[in-house]
């Protein structure tokens, strides 16, 4: 998983990166509330760690502001040294999806971020039906219908237009796209989102006469977008 991580101190921070990355997944560390929130705006990403005294904010600042403002459904974990029982309901009610008091164990956290992992996949089963008026995707199946008829698409064409469609409005960055849908991590430049991007706009008509926009998003990725009927040409 791509998880981004928001701790302030240097030790501590290096310390979870380097567990993250023995656990397999893609550590995107932060030491201070802006860096991590510029991240997030520009990024996507699976999970979130964050710390709760981060000096000139707090987490629950920060946590706030991913609800409201990037993605209600993404998990996020607090990892913190507050280990009273109203800090923990707090945090659980201002949307926190799991709490970890310091000092915590390289087990225990890897345990707990493969648990909200699994969590936010059952949150998409297989077989869900993902449906936008003439246009309908099954999951399950594999299959997607405009107008009812059957759209040919090749694997990675599929996985593409179920993230866009799972993430109407949201910002996809290259970077979470490539990892997720071609197995590559490296930053590296390449052509082949915008390649694949293209023939999904073509093949499942993306555009605005036809009541959508497909956007990219300069040196950032991609975002697709529902228009209202004044919007639509």
């Amino acid at each position: 998983m791509r998880i981004a991580v928001l701790e302030d101190d240097k030790d501590q921070n290096r310390m979870i990166q380097l567990w993250l990355e023995m656990g397999g997944h893609s550590c995107h560390p932060h030491l201070d509330a802006a860096s991590f929130q510029k991240d997030l705006k520009r990024s996507s990403f699976d999970l979130l760690i964050l710390d709760w005294e981060l000096g000139t904010s707090s987490g629950i600042e920060v946590l706030e502001w991913v609800r409201k403002q990037i993605d209600w459904r993404i998990p996020v974990l607090f990892m913190t040294a507050r280990d009273s029982e109203e800090d923990i309901v707090y945090a659980l009610e201002k949307g926190a999806d799991d709490y970890i008091v310091k000092p915590a164990s390289k087990a225990v956290t890897l345990a707990r971020i493969g648990a909200l992992g699994r969590r936010s996949s059952n949150d998409n089963p297989q077989g869900e039906l993902l449906e936008f008026g003439d246009l309908s995707i099954n999951v399950g199946q594999s299959e997607v219908r405009v107008d009812g008829v059957p759209v040919e698409l090749t694997d990675r064409e599929f996985k593409l237009a179920v993230m866009l469609f799972s993430n109407v409005g949201r910002l996809i960055s290259r970077d979470h796209l490539l990892e997720n849908i071609w197995g590559i991590t490296a930053n590296i430049a390449t052509r082949t989102v915008d390649t694949h991007v293209s023939r999904l706009r073509q093949k499942l008509h993306l555009t605005p006469e036809h009541g959508w926009q497909l956007k990219a998003i300069y040196q950032h990725g991609y975002r697709l977008e529902q228009l209202a009927d004044s919007q639509v040409a």
